[in-house]
């Protein structure tokens, strides 16, 4: 009994101590798989909280980088395939120029004439350097105003055959200094739906009423005046001569009529025609012979004049009232010294070589024909701007890669600069482009488009 007795006391204190041992293998192995769960849920939480962050963790990551919405933008625009690089130019404007190390057949610049590198230009800018240093040193309105810029402004309302002349640092803050300084909130603007950025720009900053008629839509803008008939404020009616994008001419004839018929400010952008239209190119009002009917006209002296500003002509009034309250003009230093002396002498070779302009227009002819010649939609174009019209956005900077990869500059352009679905690659002739060129160029675009599907 005392065997049996001792025998069964043993087996309890084994089976208690394995129960124990059982125990505390669980409970560790609890802790184990407590410690594996928590740290999954706090891989998970992590997860969450970057793909869904709380309100607090995203008022965090805005105070950390307030702009970082911008990198989304630009992240969502490369994945479009509409991002684009900006092209390095590391040469004269020349009809082949060098960028991004690459000789390529230029159409994609402005430089109508090829006064860009005019040897004329460039002594005149040496020689007022020298004569009066690299720059002004102050706005017009304190002591910026220089000989050379009065000159300048006689010389351009001369030719433009107005009374006077106001000189602006880009043909953009021309257009949009000028309207938001002749017109306030209680004033009316009647716009064509196509004008430029800097147009939009400038009717905006004016806080008036901006009323939009379809593009060249003459009975529109005439029904929106109508309509306005005994409304209090100012009337503007205005239009670009040579439409960027398109290339096509603005009806100005017409809009001078609608314009004097109801007691509208009639005006007009002339950054693509100076130089382009009318005799020696005094642009879109010469060009139709309304000399004298068109109140305010707006220039460049970035294009075809080969250098850097913008000008608006009218009337002495006009001008003198600008000169006072057109903010740019007040709060922007005047052109350096060489900017207006090679602009004076891009205006003498205007009169002075016609020839220039008679083979921009050959030109221009010869490469529509060309493109037209292959199945190439060019638009309603008109003038030297030509576009291809391809559609996507995306198909159109590939195209544009691709003619760069093969030896041509041409730029794709899509939403914002013109409407979603109408994309295209913009092409421009200047009149310095030999035929050989213009024949190259155009073999390079069909290649490249028939690769691309754009011809079949």
């Amino acid at each position: 009994m005392r065997i049996t007795g001792s025998r069964s006391a043993d087996s309890t204190h084994q089976s208690t101590k394995a129960i124990k041992e059982a125990a505390l293998l669980i409970e560790n192995d609890k802790q184990w798989i407590n410690q594996q769960l928590h740290q999954q849920l706090e891989a998970m939480e992590t997860r969450l909280l970057t793909a869904f962050p709380s309100p607090a963790t995203i008022r965090l990551m805005i105070a950390t980088n307030p702009l970082g919405y911008l990198g989304e933008q630009l992240e969502a625009w490369r994945k479009a395939g509409t991002y684009q690089h900006l092209r390095i130019l590391q040469s004269a404007c020349e009809p082949i120029s060098k960028f991004d190390g690459r000789e390529v057949i230029n159409l994609a610049s402005n430089n109508y004439l090829g006064l860009a590198d005019h040897p004329k230009l460039i002594e005149a800018q040496v020689e007022a350097a020298k004569k009066y240093g690299a720059g002004s040193g102050a706005v017009r309105t304190i002591s910026g105003t220089m000989n050379l810029h009065m000159e300048l402004e006689r010389r351009i309302a001369a030719f433009k055959q107005t009374e006077a002349c106001v000189v602006f640092q880009s043909g953009f803050v021309a257009n949009a200094g000028t309207v938001s300084a002749i017109l306030g909130p209680e004033d009316h603007i009647i716009s064509d739906a196509l004008n430029h950025a800097s147009i939009i720009d400038g009717c905006r900053l004016s806080r008036a009423k901006i009323h939009v008629f379809p593009h060249k839509d003459t009975a529109g803008a005439e029904k929106i005046l109508e309509d306005l008939a005994g409304a209090n404020g100012h009337k503007l009616l205005i239009t670009d001569g040579v439409f960027s994008m398109d290339g096509d001419i603005g009806p100005l004839p017409e809009l001078v009529k609608i314009a004097e018929s109801h007691g509208a400010i009639m005006m007009i952008d002339d950054a693509h025609s100076s130089g382009v239209l009318g005799r020696n190119g005094r642009g879109t009002v010469d060009h139709f012979g309304l000399h004298g009917r068109v109140d305010i006209q707006v220039g460049t002296l970035s294009k075809a004049i080969g250098v850097l500003g913008g000008y608006v002509c009218g009337s002495r009034d006009l001008i003198e009232f600008l000169y006072h309250r057109a903010r740019p003009f007040l709060f922007s230093t005047s052109h350096p010294p060489a900017v207006a002396a090679a602009c004076l002498a891009a205006f003498d070779i205007l009169e002075q070589e016609p020839e220039r302009i008679q083979a921009l227009w050959d030109n221009t002819r010869y490469f529509k024909n060309a493109l037209k010649n292959v199945g190439f939609d060019t638009g309603e174009s008109e003038t030297p701007i030509t576009p291809i019209m391809i559609g996507e956005a995306k198909t159109a900077h590939a195209f544009s890669a691709a003619l760069f990869e093969n030896g041509l500059l041409a730029t794709g352009i899509g939403h914002p600069t013109v409407p979603e679905g109408k994309a295209r690659v913009r092409t421009i002739v200047t009149a310095t482009h030999t035929r050989d060129l213009l024949d190259r160029a155009t073999e390079i675009l069909s290649e490249q488009a028939k690769k691309l599907r754009i011809l079949r």
